[in-house]
């Protein structure tokens, strides 16, 4: 399964980043592999419309299976999300994301309905 996290930086002990669309960072934590893959979201930051559909298509692209963030998508990429099957945890914000790990796995954050 790949966990993907909304991150302020490009590393485990980044903080999760409350916002989804413009979030700095997407990490991609491969459960099996235990392998962590980022990308920046530089671009949907700056960008002046849609940047929550952008960083959908990243974490498409990054093959995400489920999201953690802080407060959760806006409607349009909520949608995206319900449609490509991508779950979506929130409650992290302020955790490091090596911690939200551990929350997930231990079921301790809560899913948010899209």
């Amino acid at each position: 399964m790949k966990i993907a996290f909304t991150a302020t930086g490009n590393s485990l002990d980044a903080t999760i980043n409350a916002r989804f669309g413009r979030t700095e960072y997407l990490l991609c934590y491969d459960t099996e592999t235990k392998q962590l893959e980022g990308v920046d979201n530089g671009e949907s930051v700056n960008a002046a419309h849609g940047a929550g559909p952008l960083a959908v298509q990243k974490l498409a692209d990054l093959g995400a299976d489920l999201l953690v963030t802080g407060n959760g998508p806006g409607e349009k990429a909520g949608s995206l999300l319900r449609n490509l099957g991508i779950k979506v945890y929130g409650g992290a914000e302020g955790l490091r994301v090596e911690e939200a790990l551990a929350a997930f796995e231990a079921d301790s954050l809560k899913e948010i309905t899209l």
